[in-house]
């Protein structure tokens, strides 16, 4: 087990839901700031932010408090994917590293693009559906470059180390050869996933080619330094909050009495939650030109 546990406030697939990461010792954190970038040697940590199969577009809040999870809006109306025929939902347990910060202001040597102000995001690509909030260790195996709307969004591939086929993947040609048509899937997919909303189609770096285990491993590296000078107060981070309970020498540091006060002001958590549109199951047909 992780020692990480969370608290929903409000109902889920309503405006005002809220999902609060706390600590061991049930004292409420920021799943961007506290939670540590490393598991173990090699091994990162993973907040689930979209289990698998489901569509409700679920996020860390970089502008809130404590940085909770909550549903994306988009012009007033929470924000559901669409399934872009054959997929349902999405299509691995999607989430983000903690303590990583795509910087805006900075132009990745590899894509020419700006950062897209949010941590950076993980597939995992495992058997296991997870849950909402749950923090879980992995194994980083590969990269994909996606540019959306002109910003750099780094997706990185990853695997449970729990799972029970974890030992047999290394790298990224380990996915290719053990779960064929898998990474072909997943670039459709972020090519794809905007254009029921009348987006254009995603495009991509080093024409949508997977980078191996190493290249990834140095560009979540290179997050993670973007981080450090954000929580530090070394750069501007517009608008992103970076209140913290743990990381020393940051002017943004709280005490655990203030992190509970700001969950204590939000609605309770609700037994019920409201009903998902029923358009939301609905297949989305699209054939590229």
């Amino acid at each position: 087990m992780s020692g990480y546990s969370s608290e929903e406030r409000a109902a889920p697939y309503s405006l005002e839901y809220r999902l609060f990461l706390k600590n061991a010792s049930g004292e409420y954190i920021s799943p961007f700031h506290d939670i540590p970038i490393y598991a173990d040697k090699n091994v990162f940590h993973m907040v689930v932010e979209v289990p698998r199969w489901t569509n409700a577009k679920m996020e860390i809040s970089t502008k809130d408090p404590l940085n909770p999870i909550k549903q994306d809006v988009k012009k007033g109306k929470l924000r559901y994917i669409a399934n872009v025929f054959p997929h349902k939902g999405y299509i691995w347990n999607y989430g983000a590293i903690p303590q990583t910060w795509e910087d805006p202001g900075h132009k990745d040597q590899h894509t020419g693009c700006c950062g897209d102000n949010d941590p950076i995001d993980v597939c995992e690509i495992g058997s296991k559906i997870c849950l909402r909030g749950e923090v879980i260790k992995v194994k980083v195996l590969g990269i994909l470059a996606m540019i959306d709307e002109g910003e750099t969004d780094w997706k990185v591939i990853a695997i449970n180390v729990d799972d029970p086929d974890a030992a047999s993947y290394n790298d990224i040609s380990d996915v290719r050869k053990l779960k064929p048509g898998y990474l072909e899937a997943t670039v459709e997919w972020f090519r794809k996933y905007k254009v029921p909303d009348g987006k254009p189609e995603n495009e991509f770096a080093f024409n949508a080619e997977f980078k191996d285990k190493e290249f990834a491993t140095d560009i979540i590296k290179s997050t993670h330094d973007h981080w450090k000078a954000l929580v530090a107060k070394k750069t501007d981070g517009g608008g992103i909050n970076c209140m913290n309970t743990t990381v020393e020498d940051s002017p943004f540091r709280c005490s655990v009495e203030s992190a509970k006060a700001v969950v204590d002001t939000l609605p309770p958590p609700c037994e019920s939650t409201c009903v998902i549109p029923t358009d939301v199951d609905k297949w989305f047909y699209y054939q590229s030109s």
